[in-house]
């Protein structure tokens, strides 16, 4: 279903003349700010975005689990390894928020996870990059987790009403995960000369991977603009990005560490910092498959898939014979 939707989906924001009866009703209850419902009428376009979206947003969580998992038995105090456990839980709570949204929309969790598996659909690129220490888990939460969280506040005013509810308790939680990474990072920071060099290399290893996440630049970005139209989106993706470097450089000098961007400077015209724009062609090699730990990160959710059958198996038995229970009464 998602790939017929897709196939049949055009690009670009249409004009008033353009649009349908019900297509201009449905922009101006938008522009009116009012909450779009999974049974109202909504333009075909509209609900494949939605879908690729909240779709791509579970995967993410789902596979997010997976560079901090790997840091569970490994924490460096049993504290540390309760917090790193309860952030774990914490984010396939969120894959469950979101991929029930999605299915508001009319397509099945078995359809995601089989686009997610084939390769048509993607997460975020950063969960394809390696955590080799203890203060890369650190970077993550501060600087992977305040990304997520500087693009997921504004979703709270998303236009799709299961969406935005889940983004309520989403935003509240992510907020306590970049807390925790920047606590770790003060902590190394503060730190032996060791500690400190451990938290600059993970600083300097994720700080433009954790750019690319707000997706291309808006001039290059296919979905950007129609999306901004519908409030799907609130704000574009360069805004969003400008609006982490402006949070974000602050912070790594309260905590002495240094952006690893010789462009970085605080422009007095404008108020913000200019930096220099992330390798987009890396973006796009890890998107198609060729980032460090792409295989591994497949490989990882294909099996979790494979091991779970049985579990799918007996609930659907279950239900058929609940079902059948039923309809014999």
């Amino acid at each position: 279903m998602y790939a017929q939707m897709v196939k049949s989906t055009g690009h670009g924001v249409k004009s008033r003349a353009e649009m349908s009866a019900e297509e201009a009703h449905f922009q101006d209850r938008i522009d009116a700010g009012e909450k779009i419902e999974p049974k109202d009428w909504m333009p075909d376009g509209y609900r494949a975005t939605l879908i690729r979206q909240i779709a791509q947003h579970a995967h993410s969580e789902v596979v997010g689990q997976l560079p901090e998992g790997n840091w569970v038995t490994r924490a460096p105090t049993l504290e540390r390894k309760a917090i790193l456990l309860a952030k774990v839980q914490d984010e396939a709570g969120h894959g469950l928020y979101l991929y029930c949204a999605a299915e508001t929309l009319g397509v099945s969790r078995d359809e995601l996870t089989d686009a997610l598996l084939d390769g048509s659909m993607k997460y975020s690129s950063i969960f394809n990059y390696p955590t080799l220490t203890w203060a890369d888990i650190g970077a993550v939460g501060w600087l992977v987790d305040g990304a997520a969280i500087m693009n997921q506040v504004p979703l709270q005013r998303t236009s799709f009403g299961p969406y935005s509810r889940a983004m309520i308790r989403i935003c509240k939680e992510e907020s306590f995960h970049q807390r925790q990474g920047f606590d770790i990072m003060m902590k190394m920071a503060q730190g032996t000369e060791a500690q400190r060099r451990m938290a600059q290399d993970a600083l300097n290893r994720f700080w433009y991977p954790s750019l690319m996440m707000f997706g291309p630049s808006d001039k290059d970005s296919v979905h950007s603009a129609q999306s901004v139209a519908w409030k799907i989106k609130i704000n574009t993706n360069d805004e969003l990005r400008q609006k982490f470097v402006d949070q974000t450089v602050p912070q790594a000098a309260y905590l002495g560490l240094s952006i690893p961007d010789p462009e970085l400077e605080l422009n007095d015209d404008t108020g913000h910092y200019d930096f220099s724009e992330p390798d987009w062609s890396e973006f796009f090699a890890v998107l198609k498959g060729n980032g460090p730990c792409n295989t591994d990160r497949m490989d990882a959710r294909q099996k979790a898939w494979d091991d779970g059958a049985w579990v799918r198996d007996g609930l659907m038995a279950h239900a058929e014979k609940r079902n059948a229970r039923t309809a014999a009464e």
